[in-house]
């Protein structure tokens, strides 16, 4: 064959026992992964995050999100052409380490990996305000606690438990953002019987300073404010290698994300600009669904939010610890980690690489008490380009990865990417753009997001580079040995 790289793995020496997922099992059923793949594109950063967007770009929001949707709809295309043709826990860590080389793999994983404990924190810290809301006798911290905790014990007893909460976690989202769309769209049309509407009205897209009040510049803005808020795509492609049938969920949630997106987030975002002037202070004081909610006279607007936003928080902090650990696990099967990331046990459970991702995330959340506006706030900044590190990559193994399975086995190219490759190279200009749009932005952080971002990318960069010399010098003097020793032993058979 060429010297591109197999899709089998390579007897190169890295990777631990055994193939990619030989020691997980198949736990996760066909409706987890239907869930799990709706649920998620609904993080809490939705409901949370969506109100300072409305506040600067007004309803152009909208094309703000479209434009991110539309962003994430085609790297999730890319993800899937790849994982349909060889789905693995290590999804597109693994796929880069296949195109682009064991560097690629290595650093993309460990920043993935990075970025999913750092949520942990962040997820923890906000599901414990709204349970401390509720019972105040049980502090803050102890919340947190209980928290991490339980989930924890969850993912450490079966991916089945995990698959089973993630399935009423996202299950209560979507139930709920359907609601809220349902019964918004009424109250939009004057039609839902005994709500106050006189706010009301698809007029409100265009009657308090026009649809752009602030400039055509602000979209860009906005893009930077929700792009954060669309992580978590990507996660069913890394569960499909523990699914029953793994190309037939790939090859399902790949091609459903387009509806998830138009109605999750251009659905219930546009339902909110509709019930309120964009400028409206409630949106920015109570938060945008909230304001939404009790515009209409719904009461106990604020709790029924809070129920749901703790939900999205248990749904995050569940499939964060699920994702670092599956990457860690993956990590370690490559030799990119410990071994003991790579061991399971009887039930398929990475239990080191679960206890290793948790304890990181209890020491940030350490910190997010201790420390917050110095190292908890350098750890959430520096993580905080990731996402967008992680599409990049997914665009340029993608770009490889297709004349690899086009070479070797086409017949798995079950879910094409669409203008390949054209449009790979536009997604990917894209992404650099907006990356150097961010590096403009000083009034929202996007500036020293990014520059501690590539702080913490170059750092891994370096040690992937370093360690992929030291293994290549000791393959070498490895080979070398050999060969004295081939040479000596036939010196003595003469």
């Amino acid at each position: 064959m060429t010297s591109q790289p197999t899709l089998t793995k390579a007897e190169n020496g890295r990777g631990g026992p055994g193939d990619p997922g030989s020691g997980l099992h198949a736990g996760l059923k066909n409706r987890h992964l239907s869930m799990i793949a709706i649920g998620g594109v609904i993080g809490a950063g939705l409901f949370v995050g969506s109100s300072s967007g409305i506040a600067t770009a007004g309803p152009g929001i909208l094309l703000s999100y479209a434009l991110v949707g539309t962003l994430v709809v085609l790297v999730m295309r890319m993800l899937g052409e790849m994982s349909a043709a060889n789905p693995t826990s290590g999804s597109f860590s693994a796929h880069a380490d296949r195109a682009l080389g064991p560097w690629a793999g290595f650093s993309i994983g460990w920043l993935y990996w990075f970025f999913w404990v750092v949520v942990l924190a962040v997820e923890a810290t906000a599901g414990a305000a709204i349970l401390e809301s509720w019972v105040p006798a049980v502090p803050q911290w102890g919340w947190a606690l209980i928290v991490m905790v339980v989930l924890t014990a969850t993912n450490l007893v079966s991916v089945g438990s995990y698959g089973e909460f993630e399935f009423w976690f996202a299950g209560i989202k979507v139930v709920a953002i359907g609601a809220f769309i349902v019964v918004g769209g009424l109250a939009v049309f004057g039609v839902l019987p005994g709500a106050d509407t006189d706010k009301a009205g698809i007029g409100n897209l265009i009657d308090h300073g026009g649809f752009l009040p602030h400039g055509a510049g602000s979209i860009l803005t906005g893009v930077l404010l929700v792009v954060f808020s669309f992580m978590g795509s990507e996660i069913a492609t890394l569960a499909a290698g523990e699914s029953e049938n793994p190309q037939r969920a790939v090859t399902k949630s790949t091609n459903s994300i387009i509806w998830r997106i138009a109605v999750f987030y251009l659905g219930s975002i546009f339902v909110v600009i509709a019930l309120l002037p964009w400028n409206d202070p409630s949106i920015k004081e109570k938060g945008s669904y909230v304001a939404a909610l009790d515009s209409l006279g719904i009461a106990h607007a604020g709790q029924i939010m809070n129920f749901i936003v703790l939900t999205s928080v248990l749904s995050c902090l569940n499939s964060g610890l699920y994702t670092a650990s599956r990457m860690a696990f993956s990590l370690g099967e490559r030799g990119d980690a410990p071994k003991a990331f790579a061991r399971t046990t009887s039930r398929g459970v990475p239990m080191a690489a679960i206890i290793a991702s948790v304890v990181f995330g209890f020491v940030a959340v350490f910190f997010n008490y201790k420390f917050p506006d110095s190292v908890f706030l350098f750890l959430v900044n520096s993580s905080g380009a990731v996402a967008l590190f992680v599409w990049l990559v997914i665009c340029f193994s993608q770009l490889r990865m297709r004349k690899i399975i086009q070479a070797e086995a086409p017949e798995k190219l079950v879910v094409r990417m669409w203008l390949y490759p054209y449009l790979t190279w536009a997604t990917a200009a894209l992404i650099v753009f907006v990356l150097g749009y961010m590096l403009t932005d000083t009034e929202h952080d996007g500036r020293e997001t990014v520059l501690l971002s590539l702080l913490v990318a170059a750092l891994v960069l370096v040690i992937a580079f370093v360690k992929q010399k030291v293994a290549g010098q000791a393959k070498r003097n490895g080979d070398a040995g050999n060969g004295e020793g081939a040479a000596l032993e036939d010196a003595a058979v003469k």
